[in-house]
């Protein structure tokens, strides 16, 4: 049946969207402490299929075991969430290295047969791009060190490093940046279901008055999560050794116009109130993604259709 993989932070957004995926057809090992992550995020009859292991990929012993018997690792466990980033850059910063460096550490390792590593880095890395649309060849940048912000994406860049340069050289390697993925049960700390609960918030009023970040001129590409997950599963299959493949839409929208494009599909009048960007964010961000297009990746979901889903879980199925 398939291979034999292990997912870390499996239980989170993407990793159990991956997850649900990955056991139709494989042998799946999942690892999370469950931080920001949720067990039930996994469906009931895909438990029933898979190894569960709850704990902290901070605990050498606890990843080494995790990984007997397994072919393949897709490592996802990282604390994301940008108010992570502020209020505790530390605990970013030693859950993505010291995990990273454990899962390393164990592959090389002779206690497993681990022959293949997808490690999720993030479009973090790019910070303020120099070009539109930003391939892979861009530099990553650290531009603050002093700025708590770039604990997140600075661990992305040491684990990316780490994997190239540290991994046994038999084990293929394969990196990616995953770009504004969304979709329901992705939680509450990211700008669309941020929005939408906002909104939620005051449903009864005619008039809507929504504090945000910056201009709203600022533009992001949004990717939906079944799409990022096709592509995840195209990586593992065709992705080549020592490569990096960005992963989302080239399709650019403004803040506004998403704001706009919410607020029409809930009926509803918004004003919006603009305060100042965050020190360290980002005002455009849209990947190219011709790269992993030639190994067969096209979005399907468009924007308005993923909204629609994302929506209705925000608005009837989250209390």
């Amino acid at each position: 049946m398939g291979n034999k993989i292990l997912i870390t932070g499996a239980t989170g957004f993407i990793g159990s969207y991956l997850t649900n995926r990955l056991s139709i057809n494989n042998e799946v090992t999942v690892l999370d402490n469950n931080f920001r992550g949720n067990l039930n995020n996994i469906s009931s009859k895909t438990q029933k299929k898979i190894k569960i292991i709850k704990g902290d990929i901070r605990n050498y012993k606890l990843v080494e075991n995790s990984l007997k018997n397994n072919d393949i690792v897709i490592h996802l466990a990282f604390i994301n969430g940008t108010s992570h980033f502020y209020k505790n850059p530390g605990l970013v910063l030693d859950v993505g290295i010291t995990g990273t460096l454990n899962i390393i550490k164990a592959i090389n390792s002779k206690k497993n047969r681990v022959k293949k590593f997808l490690f999720a880095s993030s479009s973090e890395i790019y910070q303020t791009p120099k070009k539109i649309p930003t391939d892979e060849k861009a530099e990553g940048l650290v531009p603050d060190i002093n700025n708590p912000r770039y604990s997140y994406g600075s661990s992305k860049l040491i684990g990316e490093i780490l994997t190239i340069h540290m991994l046994n050289k038999k084990v293929k390697k394969i990196i990616f940046r995953p770009h504004n993925i969304y979709g329901p049960r992705m939680g509450n700390l990211h700008v669309i279901p941020q929005l939408i609960l906002k909104i939620k918030k005051k449903m009864l009023n005619k008039n809507i008055k929504l504090k945000i970040q910056g201009s709203g001129n600022e533009t992001r590409s949004f990717c939906y999560i079944n799409d990022a997950i096709d592509a995840i599963n195209i990586l593992i299959n065709k992705g080549k050794n020592k490569e990096i493949y960005n992963i989302g839409s080239q399709k650019e929208i403004s803040i506004n116009k998403l704001i706009k494009l919410i607020a029409f599909k809930l009926k509803k009048k918004i004003k919006i109130i603009k305060k100042s960007l965050a020190k360290g964010s980002t005002k455009r961000r849209c990947p190219d993604i011709k790269k992993i297009k030639k190994l067969g990746f096209y979005p399907k979901i468009g924007l308005s259709e993923g909204l629609d889903k994302t929506i209705d879980y925000y608005i009837n199925k989250i209390k």
